[in-house]
């Protein structure tokens, strides 16, 4: 398997609750792949594309590392992706 469907991808990589969401945030324009804006659901990312998910007042930027047959516990979903995102400052 060299390529998967956006969706698909965040939901195997536990990204999001379902698939329908996914499928959701890619159409409402909340989901780049190697920063370009994405509004469908199909398109595909392989191994080495950066995704960045505006998610409830924050943002990730994940690199994909690789891709599952099916939706695995979080451990197997965390060898999906390297998270990019710089950690948050220490509140006060």
């Amino acid at each position: 398997m060299d390529r998967q469907r956006i969706d698909k991808w965040l939901w195997h990589a536990r990204m999001v609750r379902t698939r329908s969401d996914a499928a959701a945030l890619a159409e409402a324009g909340y989901v780049r792949i190697n920063g370009k804006r994405k509004a469908a659901a199909s398109q595909p990312v392989r191994i080495g594309d950066v995704v960045t998910l505006a998610l409830d007042r924050s943002v990730r930027v994940v690199k994909v590392e690789g891709f599952s047959e099916k939706r695995g516990d979080a451990s197997a979903a965390r060898a999906l992706y390297s998270d990019l995102s710089k950690p948050s400052a220490a509140k006060n």
